[in-house]
């Protein structure tokens, strides 16, 4: 720790520094306050043990230029016999404490160890209170990668100003988390954020979900229901998986979009909604345009500020943060303590290539941390839980020159990917669609055709 001795009295500044420079402190000297003034500013010392009366710039002239010069060291006054008014005044200004003449190497050193103690504390509570900061603002997104950290920084440029929002990327890259903090740094931040995937709900219950109905719309309706968009008024309405949402709907959606207002299954009327929506899909929204799968106009009515989100295996530099976040996250989910990954599990984890993107890292970690029975998870057991790529090229290069039907073996490895996707969400159909890319419906269909035992 730096400290800064200013007082006119060599023997005073020579005895100051012989005991602070014996406990280890790195110890600078000045002899009047205006010299004392130019080496703080300049050093900047942790602490400035300084005398109340100075030529040239007296003690509490110089704590006054100090303080409105942004110095920020804790200041301790040296003061003689019969000034301790002098000395009040400046703990008054912002001094943290004071000495009295004559004083002993213990006295000294109680007091700077006080004050040390004081400014390390200080300095805890401010970092504890930057990362809680940073915690809340980015939502819980870990950003390394350029590619992530450009995407946050559109997500808060936009935050501030009510313009729809399309985010897009492959699923699992996090495109809800980029929704939540472009709320959560919105003046809307304070209303409900309602999300909804728009492939996970049954076609004849979705324009129900998303507007509501009146008692007796449909057969089952025996009262009235609030659809999402009012749950979201005042507040964000998440659409996920936008791509999915059927051509009726979009037209009911638009107009939504377009005339802020909302109408009840089986109502006449319309009801005013204040909404800030933001839409997401995995897919690609303008080659379904151009096959006339997705209406142009709810396209260009969404897509007015689009956040691109890279997969995993485009930003691999994320891949060891995100692999600690979920670490910490599990050590406390799980009430584990296991200290990390060791270098050969951290390399596999960025050779390997990670198709259902951060959902599928964070599965992983969990899945490794249940089954490692080391405190720090090794490369071995990585190995053992990673799929292997060989398998696919092996089988290939076997294949007779009648057995290349890609129908057959696109069907094959379809089933595969899809067994593979339940067996990593144990069961999940909605994040198994995810992670597949798929549907919720075209998954349930899916998996009835093939039989799948789940």
């Amino acid at each position: 720790m730096r400290v800064l001795i200013i007082d006119d009295d060599p023997g005073v500044r020579r005895s100051i520094s012989l005991i602070l420079e014996e406990e280890g402190y790195e110890v600078l000297t000045a002899s009047d306050g205006e010299e004392g003034l130019e080496t703080a500013l300049e050093a900047g010392p942790d602490l400035i043990l300084s005398d109340i009366r100075m030529p040239k710039l007296p003690g509490l002239e110089f704590l006054d230029a100090y303080r409105e010069a942004g110095g920020e060291g804790l200041v301790i006054m040296i003061t003689a016999y019969g000034s301790t008014e002098l000395a009040i005044e400046a703990m008054k200004r912002g001094a943290y404490d004071y000495l009295g003449k004559p004083f002993s190497a213990d006295e000294a050193l109680l007091v700077l160890r006080k004050a040390e103690e004081r400014e390390q504390l200080h300095r805890e509570v401010s970092r504890l209170r930057e990362q809680v900061s940073l915690e809340r603002r980015y939502s819980g997104i870990v950003a390394r990668s350029s590619a992530m950290e450009d995407a946050v920084a559109l997500a808060e440029k936009v935050a501030r100003h009510p313009s729809t929002v399309l985010v897009t990327g492959e699923s699992g890259t996090g495109k809800e988390l980029i929704a939540r903090l472009v709320h959560d740094l919105s003046p809307r931040k304070g209303a409900a954020f309602i999300p909804v995937n728009c492939g996970a709900i049954p076609e004849n219950l979705l324009e129900s979900e998303l507007f509501g109905h009146v008692k007796g719309a449909f057969t089952g309706a025996s009262s009235d229901r609030v659809g999402l968009f009012e749950e979201a008024h005042g507040g964000t309405l998440f659409l996920d998986e936008i791509g999915e949402l059927p051509q009726n709907l979009q037209v009911k959606l638009l107009r939504a979009l377009q005339e802020g207002e909302v109408r009840r299954v089986g109502s006449s009327r319309a009801s005013r909604v204040d909404v800030r929506v933001v839409a997401a899909t995995a897919r690609d929204l303008e080659r379904l345009v151009k096959e006339e799968e997705f209406r142009s106009e709810l396209y260009y009515r969404i897509n007015v500020v689009r956040i691109h989100l890279s997969p995993l295996r485009h930003r691999s530099e994320d891949i060891p943060p995100l692999s600690r976040h979920f670490l910490a996250k599990f050590n406390r989910v799980l009430d584990m303590r296991k200290k990390g990954f060791d270098a050969d599990a951290m390399k596999r984890l960025l050779d390997y290539s990670w198709p259902g993107n951060v959902r599928e890292l964070e599965n992983f970690v969990e899945r490794a941390m249940v089954l490692s029975e080391d405190d720090e998870i090794g490369g071995e057991l990585v190995a053992g839980l990673l799929p292997s790529a060989d398998g696919l090229d092996g089988a290939l290069e076997v294949l007779s020159p009648d057995e290349l039907s890609v129908k057959k073996h696109t069907a094959r490895l379809e089933r595969r990917l899809i067994a593979r996707a339940l067996q990593i969400t144990e069961g999940n159909r909605t994040r198994a669609s995810e992670l597949l890319d798929l549907s919720y419906r075209a998954l349930l269909y899916k998996i009835k055709d093939y039989e799948l035992d789940v």
